[in-house]
């Protein structure tokens, strides 16, 4: 458990020293503002010039897919990013092949808004479902091991189940929700990354129970070359090619297809839902939120004063606490005692396990240089 006493937010946004690497100028604006000014926003483009890279990268999309079925594979969580980029790909006349992961969190409200996105974009949905028994050794592993991103598990399989289904495919485009406007601010302290299959198998050799029978894995080298640069596959982000406000998206979701809202960022997966409102804040102090409304700040899509009385809203009733706990423990098999007791085990880092930290720092090493005596930009996943 932990507790912050003392704590420095900054002056433009919202973040605030829960960050540990967080910095300070001297006019009290934070590192993640200065980053965005400096890096982040000349990744974005929700202008005329946008447009015309989004219309070049569409027509490029639609040529690799000539002779296959697919022009573009879609992640589908039934979240609000993912779920607005595929009414675009339907307004852009994309063939897509819609990917959703069951993992065993879904809500009904995710199970709905799926549902309605499919049938109104008419497009071929392929569900993964993953084992579940697989799945609970894995959130058990992961509760012992202590560190901060529980959400691995999930996203893990999502993405190794994603690309797996490209490469079978033979689909070279992967149509991606991640944005700028509502997601530039990124703490990356918070958590290592969920395709670190080497830090994955640790923990779960550490502290698992039971071998894993069908989960799949992406390693270091799949993820990282083969899949761009053997299977020339490449991740486009279309929502930093265009104007993108969260509210109205909604509007338009709900308004052309029934969408229904969450009332919060990753609210379709009961377990997200759960780690990031109540595990994260209780176990480490970091609020998700704080991030999110910083980024959208930054993007102009609310004013930080917006920000701050949305950070003083309470993040779970009472109520809807007691019955997200009985679940999620009932879900796990585990007795109140076990729950209370993983709240308090000792905090950890993701880097006190097998990690691909080094290895990925020196492979960007390796990519600057080929870059640099190329001038060709190498990057798949940007």
């Amino acid at each position: 458990m932990t507790s912050r006493v003392d704590t420095t937010i900054c002056r433009r946004c919202v973040m605030d020293t829960s960050d540990p690497d967080i910095t300070f100028d001297a006019d009290g604006v934070c590192s993640h503002c200065r980053k965005f000014d400096d890096i982040t926003s000349k990744q974005w483009f929700p202008g005329e010039e946008g447009e015309q890279r989004l219309n070049t990268m569409l027509d490029q999309i639609r040529a690799a897919g000539t002779d296959h079925d697919y022009d573009v594979i879609l992640g589908l969580s039934g979240g609000l990013d993912s779920s607005i980029l595929a009414v675009r790909a339907k307004d852009w006349n994309l063939r897509v092949l819609a990917i959703h992961v069951d993992a065993g969190w879904n809500t009904e409200l995710a199970v709905h808004n799926i549902q309605r996105i499919v049938e109104y974009c008419d497009f071929d949905l392929h569900t993964h479902v993953v084992d579940w028994a697989d799945m609970r050794d894995l959130h058990l592993a992961y509760l012992r091991s202590g560190i901060a991103n529980q959400d691995v598990p999930q996203d893990h399989v999502f993405f190794a189940s994603l690309y797996g289904q490209a490469v079978e495919r033979k689909i070279k485009y992967v149509l991606n929700g991640g944005n700028i406007a509502t997601e530039s601010v990124f703490p990356a302290n918070w958590h290592g990354s969920a395709m670190d299959a080497w830090n994955l198998r640790d923990i779960h050799r550490k502290y698992g129970t039971t071998e894993l029978k069908s989960y799949p894995t992406m390693g270091f080298l799949r993820y990282y070359l083969t899949i761009p640069y053997v299977h020339r596959i490449k991740v486009f982000r279309p929502l930093n090619f265009m104007p993108y406000d969260r509210a109205a998206a909604l509007t338009e979701l709900q308004e052309r297809l029934g969408y229904k809202d969450y009332g919060l960022k990753h609210g379709e997966s009961q377990f997200t839902r759960f780690f990031q409102n109540y595990y994260l804040p209780t176990r480490f102090g970091y609020d998700k939120r704080r991030p999110h409304l910083s980024s959208m700040i930054l993007s102009g899509q609310i004013t930080r004063e917006e920000a701050l009385a949305r950070l003083d809203d309470e993040m779970y009733t009472a109520d809807q606490l007691e019955q997200d706990i009985a679940y999620f423990s009932k879900k796990l098999r585990i007795g109140r005692d076990e729950f209370t007791d993983l709240l308090h085990a000792p905090l950890r880092s993701h880097r006190d396990f097998r990690n691909q930290d080094s290895a990925y720092r020196r492979l960007k090493q390796v990519q600057g240089m080929i870059e640099k005596i190329t001038r060709r930009n190498l990057g798949a996943y940007g």
